[in-house]
């Protein structure tokens, strides 16, 4: 029986998406450079490459850290078995946040 069928997820009010975004940034720790990374910014084209996979459900991110101890994210298409496709598409090299953002609710 398939784990996952492409519905997962679901939309959030602004103010609660806000308020927890708020309390990760009082309780997180600054990278090398001393800065906290507030976010990762990932374009619509490596998205689409890795949902357009064969038998694709949906993105998982795992947190990591690159050699340098700075903190990643690396994403990896999902299957309806919820097995990470790893012969596919993996990214990383999304735009941070600071310096690549804007203020809004999520970040300010």
């Amino acid at each position: 029986m398939p784990r996952f069928d492409g519905t997962e997820g679901a939309p959030i009010a602004l103010d609660q998406a806000a308020s927890w975004t708020a309390n990760y940034r009082r309780n997180a720790a600054a990278g090398e450079n001393g800065v906290v990374i507030k976010g990762h910014f990932y374009g619509k084209d490596i998205l689409q490459k890795i949902l357009d996979q064969p038998g694709c459900m949906g993105i998982r991110i795992y947190h990591a850290r690159d050699g340098r101890g700075q903190r990643q994210l690396v994403l990896v298409g999902a299957n309806a078995e919820g097995e990470d496709m790893v012969e596919g598409t993996v990214a990383d090299s999304g735009k941070l946040c600071p310096p690549d953002c804007v203020v809004s609710e999520l970040n300010g």
